[in-house]
């Protein structure tokens, strides 16, 4: 196997790597900053179902071949159609690598509170963990070691934990491979509903709620139904905005929401957006990141006239 490694002006960044891929026989493909780790590099973010915001001004595409013979005729086509705007750095042999092992490799048991620990299905618990998240990733985000999720899952150890607030029922909106919604049946609540838009986060929720001996409901977002106690959505800002009135419009009155998946800078945007429902606040921060806490109102009870 082979890396092709090709230099792009930005016009030309995406659709190189997508003819590599979709005509040139590339088994995989990405787009990366050429300036990455000088001052000259860009922060480019991105929104799932959104627009890109563009590519960097000097790109670098890398993709995977078979052989290098099958890399050099991609090379002949590409410049058929790009000709000078496309300029080959490198083709490199790429070792043998055992992939299993070396992804697992970069999954570690992860301590969210004391006692409570999320560990990959191929490790065993420590001794010290009482409170076990078996967990298989597959192709879905939430492995429990970004922030976001250990900030959920830190707020639902002590909130969910406290015996006076179990929820009856959990909404994970976003559930990538489960995790909120097993960390919330493994601290007490009596029915759980787990929803992604992305068939992939489906089945891995459900192949580690198998793995953890958990009841989860689990399906596409039209499977949420009716009010919850606790919702749940890691997801990203501008997903949250749009999700406003849906989130809120399944809260039960006096139930509780939790967002994560925001920057510190994007809080006081996302509460604004959600001020018509509910207050919002920080209940906890890391590494640039914030969780945003809040509760619906109480029913109001008219008053009678005597």
């Amino acid at each position: 196997m082979v890396e092709l490694t090709l230099l792009c002006v930005a016009a030309n960044a995406e659709a190189v790597s997508d003819a590599l891929i979709d005509d040139l026989g590339a088994l995989s493909a990405s787009v990366e900053d050429a300036d990455a780790g000088t001052d000259a590099e860009q922060a480019l973010f991105g929104e799932p179902g959104m627009a890109p915001p563009g590519s960097w001004d000097r790109s670098v595409v890398k993709a995977l071949f078979v052989d290098a013979e099958q890399a050099r005729q991609a090379i002949v086509d590409l410049q058929l159609t790009w000709n000078e705007a496309v300029r080959v750095y490198a083709i490199e042999p790429v070792a043998d690598q055992d992939w299993v092992t070396l992804t697992q490799a970069q999954f570690a048991p992860t301590e969210v509170t004391p006692g409570f620990w999320i560990v990959p299905s191929w490790h065993e618990p420590p001794p010290e963990a009482s409170r076990v998240i078996r967990l298989d990733p597959g192709m879905a985000f939430g492995t429990g070691t970004h922030p976001t999720t250990r900030m959920c899952l830190r707020w639902l150890a002590g909130r969910a934990g406290s015996a006076d607030a179990r929820p009856e029922r959990v909404l994970d909106y976003g559930c990538g491979s489960g995790i909120l919604a097993i960390g919330a049946a493994r601290f007490g609540a009596a029915s759980i509903d787990a929803v992604d838009i992305d068939p992939l986060a489906v089945e891995a929720t459900r192949t580690n709620a198998r793995i953890n001996d958990v009841m989860l409901q689990v399906g596409l977002p039209e499977a949420a139904h009716g009010r919850y106690d606790f919702i749940l959505a890691n997801i990203l800002a501008t997903p949250l905005k749009l999700l406003a009135p849906v989130l809120c419009g399944h809260l039960e009155p006096g139930g509780e929401l939790v967002l994560a998946g925001l920057l510190e800078r994007q809080g006081a945007e996302i509460a604004e957006v959600y001020a018509p429902w509910l207050d919002l606040v920080v209940s906890d921060q890391e590494e640039g990141w914030v969780l945003l806490t809040g509760m619906a109102p109480p029913t109001r009870v008219a008053s009678s006239s005597r």
